[in-house]
Parts: C-alpha cells; sequence; structure tokens
C-alpha cells in the first residue's frame, strides 16, 4: 500500500455561503465526505460544499499551521486570501 504524502490546507463554500477550512490529505474524497453529510459537524446541515481553495504542503503541521492562521481571519481577509492564492 502506497503512503499518501502530500497534506492538504482546503476551503469550502457551503450552500448558505458560509466558509468552511480544514486539513486532509485526500481533498477529492474529504469533500465527498462533507457532501454525504458525514463530515464536520458545521458542514452537515450547510451542505452541499464545494471546494473552493486548496494549498498542498510536504508536512500535515504546515498544513494545519496554515487552517489555524486562516480561521483567526476576518470574513474579508479569508475572500481576500483565496483571491491572492488563486493568482
Amino acid at each position: 500500500m502506497e503512503k499518501n504524502n502530500n497534506h492538504y490546507f482546503y476551503v469550502l463554500e457551503c450552500a448558505d455561503q458560509s466558509l468552511y477550512a480544514g486539513y486532509t490529505n485526500n481533498v477529492e474524497k474529504r469533500v465527498a465526505v462533507h457532501n454525504a453529510g458525514k463530515g464536520a459537524k458545521y458542514t452537515r446541515a450547510r451542505g452541499p460544499v464545494e471546494c473552493i481553495y486548496m494549498e498542498e504542503f510536504e508536512t500535515k503541521q504546515e498544513a494545519m499551521r496554515a487552517e489555524y492562521a486562516f480561521k483567526q481571519l476576518t470574513r474579508a481577509q479569508k475572500i481576500n486570501y483565496i483571491r491572492r492564492g488563486e493568482s
């Protein structure tokens, strides 16, 4: 079995336009879990969700650090962060 060394910080946009940030090593699978209603409690009542941003990191710690920093931002700052990353 091959070990996955990819670590991602990702941002979802929920059906109510709210944002959810998280960590995973498989974004596609994690979004499917959220949309199946088995992801985070926050997204269960706000689905369906769409992944609008992701960043790849070499370590889990780096990805989780990025997630934590993102969660400290205001909504406007979060939107600017996403826009800058898409450039």
